[in-house]
């Protein structure tokens, strides 16, 4: 079994060609104006292949973009140097331990990475880095999948995905299974990966992710040192409801 995200790396950015970046980026522009913050030096904690990092560049932040998957952060060096993107660092790091030269004025992280953090612990200490490395007043922001998710999108369901493109065909299929005792979903996934000579490859992987609430959360950033802790659900800051899929949080450094 390949580790997490090795495999769908190869595939990554074709599976997610329908996320709207701008709109996660003009969020956290939303956010920064609301807070009555400039910031320069943003960091964006798992970060993947790059695309929302890069995004936020060409709006002018110097970034730090941190991802545990070597393969994944190859993907964004290759944009990165296609993009002639001067200001914008990769560090392959794993963020329950990263440490960055200094302080940065705003943290995001985007598509669920929170949600890989299995263990109350390593959530903990995720936020407690945050709030480390943030500048006094400086703005944390992500998004989780949502209890609703997990239960009723997720659950025990199977999905599959496919696309083409100039580089051939892939398929993802997936099996989900969520354990309501643990809070924890596994999928298994399987990547068909179509070759130029035609032929198909197959990658298999297993990820893991935690569901949590909107309580737990709130008390992780609160013993990390964060206040003015906010739920949005969607990326137009509007009030989560019962079946709010993804939950987009904000919270302010207090030191």
């Amino acid at each position: 079994m390949m580790k997490a995200y090795e495999a769908l790396s190869r595939v990554y950015d074709r599976l997610n060609a329908d996320v709207d970046y701008k709109a996660f980026a003009d969020l956290y522009e939303a956010v920064f104006r609301r807070e009555g913050i400039a910031p320069q030096l943003v960091l964006d904690l798992g970060c993947g292949t790059g695309t929302l990092t890069l995004e936020l560049a060409r709006r002018g932040y110097d970034m730090i973009g941190v991802d545990g998957s070597a393969e994944m952060l190859s993907r964004a060096y290759q944009r990165k140097y296609e993009e002639g993107a001067a200001g914008v660092l990769f560090l392959q790091q794993d963020m329950r331990n990263f440490e960055l030269y200094g302080t940065v004025g705003a943290v995001v992280s985007s598509l669920d990475c929170i949600n890989y953090l299995t263990d109350e612990g390593d959530l903990a200490r995720c936020f407690s880095l945050v709030h480390n490395y943030l500048d006094p007043d400086g703005v944390f922001i992500f998004d989780v999948n949502t209890p609703y998710k997990f239960r009723h999108v997720f659950g025990d369901q199977a999905y599959i995905l496919e696309d083409e493109d100039e580089d051939g065909a892939c398929f993802c299929g997936w099996q989900n299974e969520y354990d309501e005792k643990t809070s924890l979903c596994r999928f298994y996934l399987s990547v068909f990966a179509e070759d130029g000579d035609g032929r198909y490859r197959r990658f298999d992987e297993e990820q893991t992710e935690r569901c949590y609430t909107a309580e737990e959360l709130a008390a992780a950033l609160s013993a990390a040192g964060f206040g003015d802790i906010r739920f949005y659900g969607s990326t137009a800051m509007e009030a989560p409801g019962e079946t709010t899929e993804r939950w987009f949080v904000t919270a302010k450094c207090r030191k």
